[in-house]
């Protein structure tokens, strides 16, 4: 990326920022991917105002080019529909999980294909979800991708973002023939993790966090 390339990332609060949204999904998941029929009924109006669910754009020289959703405290019947497999070696009591544990969601997450490549669109609209979503005193992320797709964000969560896989599911809310694969990421322990190393992401992830939420992660 030059160096003279401004990425910012907005949080989608209003209409303008639904829009900036509808853009991105437009272009991925109904043109390219055809996971959907109408992008808008991705975005709700009610998502707004709803304060279970928060959506980031990230723009690149003032072009929008990647959305990521969160979902907080996602119901239990979710995962109960779809009917998760474990991925052999893994033991968890889903239930038990979802029960215990604060979990949030990450979803509907696209980068136009032109700018795939670019890891740090990526790592922003990973930055702005996992920031508020540990500043919210969640401990645990969660997120499907899909087995077959060639632009699968899977290398980059297990690999950059430390996501492990758990499960897989054969269906889901999207349009899409294929087995979901379903990934959890600890973010304490993915903190503490990205810390020891004290690499680039680490800084990139957590530079802008305050000191209290620094504390509260490391501890």
């Amino acid at each position: 990326m030059a160096n003279n390339t401004r990425l910012e990332t907005i949080k989608v609060l209003d209409h303008a920022g639904r829009d900036l949204a509808l853009d991105v999904l437009r272009a991925t998941y109904r043109d390219e991917k055809g996971w959907v029929d109408d992008e808008r009924m991705q975005v709700p109006i009610e998502d707004l105002t709803d304060p279970a669910i928060s959506w980031w754009v990230v723009q690149r020289d003032g072009r929008s080019v990647g959305v990521v959703r969160a979902l907080y405290d996602p119901p239990l019947h979710l995962y109960k529909d779809y009917g998760l497999q474990l991925l052999n070696g893994v033991e968890v009591d889903v239930e038990a999980f979802l029960r215990d544990n604060r979990i949030a969601e990450v979803g509907r997450f696209a980068v136009l294909p032109e700018f795939r490549n670019q890891v740090l669109i990526a790592a922003a609209l990973m930055r702005a979800a996992s920031t508020e979503i540990a500043a919210r005193g969640y401990s645990h992320l969660i997120t499907d991708v899909f087995e077959n797709d060639p632009h699968s964000p899977y290398h980059f969560h297990t690999t950059v973002m430390g996501f492990v896989p758990v499960a897989t599911h054969d269906t889901g809310e999207l349009n899409h023939q294929g087995r979901r694969i379903t990934l959890v990421l600890d973010l304490r322990a993915a903190y503490q993790k990205l810390r020891s190393a004290n690499g680039f992401i680490f800084r990139f992830l957590t530079g802008e966090w305050d000191p209290e939420l620094h504390a509260r992660m490391g501890s």
